[in-house]
């Protein structure tokens, strides 16, 4: 795995390993996350860029941007790239089709690439920003006109940061308005099937959020891992801090949420748009960041999420970790369970083997 090894010394010596708090009990999951890398100064403007979202596929990120060229103070953009190895486009403005003179933000494309949901500020709505969603027929085809969610998605309070699960039944979102635990809070809508009309949506509750403001939720592709921002959080670094709460299954609750750790949030802030298909890359954005290495107001950059491969802390890979994989064989231990990487598949088996063979040999800090 050579995109590993950049990372090694650097994240794997200093990189937080993230408590994960599951149904039954608490366990210790072991992944990391590594030093963030910028998307590209090519991608990245001297102005605002945020909220990067990738594709299924890997080959669109979609971000909102306030720099020249637009159609409003704030428009939706994408770069691409093929395959999904090569470099990143230059950026391209969605057009006049899809953003407004107002402020377009925080888009989420659906697992299938055919509906991209946003908030804006444009008339029409039913607050101060409402979610809109686009469509288009197929990948290759153009953007339709979007359309405003409506009630009871939308309200006359603020509603934003729409995020879809992989399904597209569960729309995730951020609103302002009453019934929750602060300024705004994370709350979810559901729909039987695609093309039905959504819920009324339901608060995450008080476990999940807190009492001044959450924002920007990334679910992961099974539904159990769901990243979000949160202002003044106790516990965190910096004004706003990404954090991750957990379920064991998705009837399953939400689990008291965790920070992610100093390696990805720092003292400005920081928020997720999204993860990779293959979940081992969780694209950040900024709100206000002295983050080294950028080239504008705020950046799109990307986290590797890695592993923690090293079972027994004894700094190398070696048929002692490979044992004590074999003596939680068949278990759900989320020490070995960490194939397919990084977050595992609920059992220790065959592909837990396969990833430390991967590494093996590899050396790390001691665990102390």
């Amino acid at each position: 795995m050579q995109w590993l090894n950049g990372y090694k010394m650097r994240t794997v010596l200093v990189g937080c390993v993230v408590a994960v708090v599951l149904g039954g009990g608490s366990a210790t999951a072991d992944f990391t996350f590594g030093e963030p890398v910028n998307v590209g100064l090519h991608v990245n403007s001297s102005y605002g860029d945020c909220t990067p979202n990738i594709s299924s596929d890997g080959l669109e990120l979609f971000f909102d941007s306030d720099r020249a060229g637009g159609v409003g103070s704030c428009d939706l953009w994408m770069v691409t790239r093929s395959p999904r190895n090569d470099s990143w486009s230059g950026a391209v403005n969605l057009g006049s089709i899809v953003n407004s003179p107002y402020r377009d933000e925080q888009p989420y494309i659906s697992w299938d690439g055919l509906e991209l949901y946003f908030e804006s500020s444009r008339p029409g709505g039913y607050g101060s920003f409402d979610i809109w969603v686009t469509t288009r027929s197929a990948l290759d085809q153009p953007w339709d006109s979007p359309r405003n969610l409506g009630p009871p998605v939308n309200t006359s309070a603020e509603d934003g940061a729409p995020c879809l699960s992989a399904d597209g039944l569960t729309l995730y979102l951020s609103s302002e308005r009453s019934g929750g635990s602060g300024r705004s809070d994370l709350w979810m809508a559901t729909r039987p099937t695609i093309g039905e009309p959504w819920s009324d949506a339901v608060n995450l509750g008080p476990i999940v959020n807190h009492s001044h403001q959450d924002d920007c939720p990334v679910i992961s592709a099974d539904g159990l891992r769901l990243f979000f921002a949160s202002y003044d959080r106790p516990g965190g670094f910096g004004v706003y801090d990404i954090w991750m709460t957990t379920r064991a299954t998705a009837s399953n609750p939400w689990q008291v949420p965790i920070n992610i750790g100093p390696m990805v949030n720092t003292q400005d802030g920081e928020y997720p748009g999204g993860l990779s298909s293959d979940e081992r890359w969780l694209y950040i954005g900024e709100w206000v960041s002295s983050r080294p290495g950028g080239c504008g107001d705020y950046d799109l950059w990307q986290a590797p999420i890695l592993p923690i491969v090293d079972l027994n802390g004894d700094g190398v890979v070696d048929s002692a970790d490979m044992g004590v994989t074999v003596d939680y064989w068949g278990t759900d231990d989320p020490l070995c369970d960490i194939g397919p990487t990084p977050f595992g598949d609920g059992i220790v088996d065959v592909q837990d083997l396969i990833v430390l063979g991967e590494h093996l040999f590899e050396e790390f800090s001691p665990v102390e």
